[in-house]
């Protein structure tokens, strides 16, 4: 049953942060990640519970309510169940032992291939700090919170410390995927592309295309950004993207969302980008934080994500004359189907599209797909 509004710990944080999703007032996928992870943080500081249901049932409510606020912004889900999935795998470590929590996953594509590489919630166990939790003690029902908090925030700051270092975590293999003289074209203004593309300026020279991506003209940002860090950088309107390809060695695009078949959600003109590639013969790499895989399809329809903006800066209202005749689509967000995607570069790795699935099972519990 849903917790109510008054018994949320922690609940002004929670609304304030519901009222700047529905305002968007949170821009980047980067950014609403953070929020949403420093707020969890606050309510799981401030909850009092007697087991872990409780505590489960109140981080999927207060992810419920945030996801409502924007169902289109998929990286408040995302980040509220990855924090459920961590904060499972600490109580299993903590009452059942280590062993219990290491043998999840076990056959898992992503440590057949990274051996060696421990993932991040498989730590040391904590059982000197909770070898004496109990769930529903009737003679201190606040033992177990107290109990079991310290690795919870642990287990949150894992969470907090994996978005703050992803963008080196992505471009720390740049130079591996760029190579000298080449010629990569981008759309839009991807922070994380930006960070790969200046970690790969580092170790070789190379050109950069930038699409001007309107109307929001948010390329012009990419352009700027990429000349003052001494990156050899064009800018090129986006009717021009076909007529460049052949002469393209890589295109180079970031993501709002990988969904689970392996498309994605990707700022409008992407889809422009990745058909033209595709009909070239050119490679798509896409840059993106592991923390943008959704357990969500694109089943219903083509535009990503239903979610459009006003469509005045496509056709002004001064052109009173075809406001009446013609209907104007200015989605934020292009659908990228997989067919259409050779690699996602995250900061776990280089994985192709057909294993994203085997990945969001890794890092998602089966039962949080719906919160």
């Amino acid at each position: 049953m849903p917790t109510e509004i008054q018994n949320i710990p922690g609940q002004r944080a929670v609304e304030t942060l519901a009222s700047k999703l529905r305002r968007r007032q949170v821009v980047g996928s980067r950014e609403a990640a953070l929020e949403t992870v420093l707020v969890l943080r606050q309510v799981v500081s401030r909850a009092r519970f007697s087991n872990i249901d409780q505590l489960v049932a109140l981080i999927r409510d207060v992810g419920r309510r945030l996801a409502e606020a924007q169902p289109k912004e998929h990286i408040v889900g995302n980040i509220v169940r990855k924090v459920l999935h961590n904060i499972r795998e600490e109580y299993n470590t903590a009452t059942k032992g280590h062993a219990t929590a290491s043998a999840r996953n076990v056959f898992s594509i992503s440590k057949f291939v990274l051996q060696g590489q421990p993932r991040k919630q498989v730590i040391a166990p904590k059982s000197e700090a909770t070898a004496t939790l109990r769930e529903d003690d009737p003679d201190d029902p606040d033992s177990f919170a107290k109990g079991l908090k310290p690795v919870l925030m642990e287990a949150i700051q894992d969470v907090l410390d994996e978005l703050e270092t992803v963008y080196d975590n992505v471009s720390k293999n740049a130079k591996d995927h760029i190579h000298s003289d080449e010629i990569i074209l981008t759309i839009g203004n991807s922070k994380t592309v930006e960070s790969f593309l200046k970690a790969a300026g580092h170790y070789r020279n190379f050109t950069v295309i930038v699409a001007e991506t309107g109307p929001s003209y948010s390329g012009h940002e990419m352009a700027r950004a990429l000349s003052s860090a001494g990156i050899s950088t064009f800018l090129v309107p986006d009717s021009s993207i076909y007529a460049i390809m052949s002469r393209v060695n890589k295109v180079l695009l970031g993501a709002h969302a990988v969904l689970a078949n392996g498309g994605m959600f990707a700022t409008t003109g992407s889809l422009l980008a990745a058909t033209a590639a595709r009909a070239h013969r050119t490679p798509l790499v896409v840059c993106a934080g592991q923390f943008k895989l959704t357990p969500l399809w694109n089943l219903y329809h083509d535009y990503g994500a239903l979610d459009f903006a006003a469509p005045s800066s496509v056709l002004g209202f001064e052109e009173g004359a075809l406001v009446d005749k013609v209907d104007v689509v200015n989605p934020y967000y292009d659908y990228v189907g997989p067919e259409l995607v050779d690699v996602f570069i995250t900061n776990d790795g280089d994985h192709p599209p057909s294993s994203v699935y085997r990945l969001v099972k890794e890092t998602y519990d089966d039962e949080d797909h719906e919160l």
